[in-house]
C-alpha cells in the first residue's frame, strides 16, 4: 500500500511539473515599448510594423506602448514606470527606442541589471548592458551613401551640404562618419553642415541658409529623407534644384522612394525599422532561447538605375562583441 501511495505521489508531482511548464509556455508576455517620438513619419511607420508583428502572435504577446513625443524627461519617466511595472509583474520585457544615447544609457543598464529582458532598437546607447540591440547598420548606410555620391561627383571639384540628424544620437554620428570615410581622398568638400533634428522644416531652413551663402552647391547629403525633401524645396524655390544631387536615408515608399520616382531626390537608402526581427527575438527569449548581442540590418538603394531597389550589405548577427571589435 505504501508503495502504491508513493507511486501516486510521484506521478502527481511529475504531472504538476508538466502542467506548470505548459502554463509558463502559454503565458502571454507583456511588452513595454518606449518610443521616443511618434511625430516622425518613419517612427509612425515603425509603430505600424510593430502592431502588425504583435498581432501575428497575439496568442503569445501583448503590447503596452508609450510615446515620449521627443521629450527626454518624459521618456525617462516612462521607462521608470516600466521598471516599476516589471517589479510588480505587469510586464515581462522592455523595448527602448531612445531619443538620445547618453541620457538613456543608465536606464538601459538599470533595466538589464535587474534581470528584465532589455532590447534597444534603432538608436544605440553607450553601454553593452542590454540583452540585444536591433537596428540598421548606420556605418554601412553612411558609407554606401558616400560611395554613391563619390561616383556621381567623379571628375569635378564638388562642394556639398550635409544636413545632420540629432548629433547627440549614435545613428547621426555614424551616418556622418561613414559618409566622410567613403569620400576621403576625393575632390569633395562639405562646405556647410547643420543639425536639422531630423525634421523637414528645419532641413529646408538650413538649406535656405546654405543657398544664400554659397553660389556652388553640387550635392546634398541628408541623414534622413524628410530633411532631404526640405533641401529640395529650398533649392526649387531658389531655382537651383537642377544644380545639385540630393540623397537621403529612410527609404519609405510614400516618402524617399516616392521622391526619387518624381525626381525630387536622386537616391534614398532604406533604414529598416527592425520590428519583425524585434518580435522574433522576444519570442525566442520567451522560449528560453539564446539571442545574439547585436542584430545589424542591411540597407537597400533606390535611385533611377535601381527603381526596384538594390540590396547593400547583409544582415549580421553578432554574438561576441569583443571578437567583433577586435576585427576593427
Amino acid at each position: 500500500m505504501k508503495r502504491i501511495m508513493l507511486l501516486a505521489v510521484c506521478l502527481l508531482l511529475v504531472g504538476s511539473v508538466f502542467v506548470s511548464s505548459e502554463a509558463a509556455e502559454k503565458k502571454k508576455w507583456r511588452i513595454g515599448f518606449s518610443q521616443c517620438n511618434l511625430g516622425e513619419q518613419w517612427r509612425a511607420n515603425m509603430y505600424e510594423e510593430l502592431l502588425r508583428a504583435v498581432e501575428r502572435h497575439s496568442d503569445e504577446l501583448e503590447l503596452i506602448h508609450k510615446d515620449a513625443q521627443l521629450d527626454t524627461t518624459r521618456q525617462q519617466a516612462q521607462i521608470r514606470e516600466f521598471i516599476s511595472n516589471y517589479e510588480n509583474g505587469l510586464i515581462d520585457c522592455i523595448v527602448i527606442v531612445p531619443k538620445e544615447s547618453a541620457p538613456f544609457t543608465p536606464l538601459v543598464k538599470e533595466c538589464y541589471d535587474m534581470g528584465m529582458p532589455t532590447i534597444v532598437a534603432d538608436r544605440d546607447v553607450l553601454t553593452d548592458d542590454y540583452t540585444c540591440f536591433i537596428g540598421g547598420d548606420n556605418m554601412v548606410v553612411g558609407r554606401a551613401a558616400g560611395e554613391w555620391m563619390r561616383e556621381k561627383m567623379a571628375g569635378k571639384s564638388a562642394k556639398g551640404v550635409e544636413l545632420q540628424g540629432m548629433m547627440t544620437t549614435v545613428p547621426a554620428q555614424e551616418r556622418n562618419k561613414g559618409f566622410l570615410e567613403a569620400i576621403k581622398g576625393a575632390d569633395m568638400e562639405i562646405i556647410f553642415r547643420a543639425d536639422a533634428n531630423w525634421m523637414e522644416a528645419a532641413g529646408r531652413k538650413e538649406m535656405e541658409s546654405a543657398l544664400s551663402r554659397f553660389d556652388q552647391i553640387d550635392f546634398v547629403y541628408s541623414h534622413n529623407d524628410p530633411m532631404a525633401h526640405g533641401a529640395y524645396l529650398a533649392a526649387q524655390s531658389a531655382g537651383r534644384e537642377k544644380d545639385m544631387l540630393i540623397i537621403g536615408i529612410d527609404g519609405m515608399p510614400h516618402e524617399g522612394i516616392a521622391y526619387v520616382k518624381t525626381g525630387q531626390m536622386d537616391a534614398t537608402f532604406v533604414y529598416p525599422s527592425g520590428m519583425d526581427t524585434t518580435i522574433e527575438t522576444i519570442l525566442k527569449l520567451k522560449r528560453g532561447e539564446k539571442v545574439p548581442k547585436r542584430i545589424m540590418l542591411n540597407t537597400t538603394l533606390y535611385d533611377k538605375d535601381n527603381p526596384n531597389g538594390k540590396t547593400v550589405g547583409t544582415n549580421r548577427e553578432i554574438w561576441d562583441l569583443e571578437a567583433e571589435r577586435a576585427k576593427n
